[in-house]
């Protein structure tokens, strides 16, 4: 809840690709109306679908370099050959309003803000196994066998980080990671700490 001098928190969610970050963190928000959730400001073209404002903050090269020599993002990154990065000045505001604010970002991006923000909340999201990594890559039906393999080697670089995070949800079963979610937010998500014991044979099986 916003409240007169309380400064909102900050939730850093990452995830590998086919962890299925996007589909809790959207349930994650429609259930908590004080998280807000950061746009990102990218320079890669605006899709059919996607909303400047709404999706990300569209610019162009010049102006996004011009951000990142100013301080003006929390993190940014380059992936393949756009740029993505996170508004330092809106994130500081929805926090200063005593608002919560999450960012989906990746690993590298995450450590870039723990840097500047040690008090950020840090989540990683696990898929219960690889073979159901792999089915959840498959199942997208967007990509072909090569790009699939890739991502999944990709994912086992991006898992090999979990225990640089505060927290590990298993996506397992749906609900219940939400569930997880919610309780780490809401200050009481103890049973989802990167150290407890039950979460090692999960990792050595995913990064075997």
């Amino acid at each position: 809840m916003a409240h007169q001098n309380h400064r909102g928190g900050l939730y850093l969610v990452t995830a590998p690709s086919g962890a299925g970050k996007t589909s809790l963190v959207r349930a994650l928000l429609g259930d908590h109306p004080n998280l807000k959730f950061s746009i990102s400001y990218t320079t890669r073209p605006k899709r059919p679908n996607e909303v400047h404002g709404r999706d990300y903050f569209f610019v162009d090269k010049a102006e996004f370099e011009r951000m990142v020599a100013a301080g003006e993002f929390l993190e940014h990154a380059q992936v393949f050959d756009n740029y993505y990065g996170t508004s330092r000045k809106t994130v500081e505001g929805e926090m200063a309003a005593g608002r919560d604010v999450l960012l989906e970002i990746d690993w590298q991006g995450a450590a870039q803000v723990r840097r500047l923000m040690p008090e950020a909340v840090s989540i990683f999201i696990l898929p219960p196994t690889r073979a159901e990594l792999e089915r959840r890559l498959k199942a997208r039906g967007t990509d072909d066998q090569a790009v699939i393999a890739r991502r999944l080697r990709e994912a086992v670089t991006d898992m090999s980080h979990w225990n640089e995070f505060d927290y590990v949800v298993v996506n397992d079963d749906f609900d219940r990671a939400v569930t997880e979610l919610a309780a780490i937010v809401a200050g009481r998500g103890g049973a989802s700490r990167a150290d407890r014991p039950a979460l090692k044979p999960i990792v050595k099986a995913l990064l075997a």
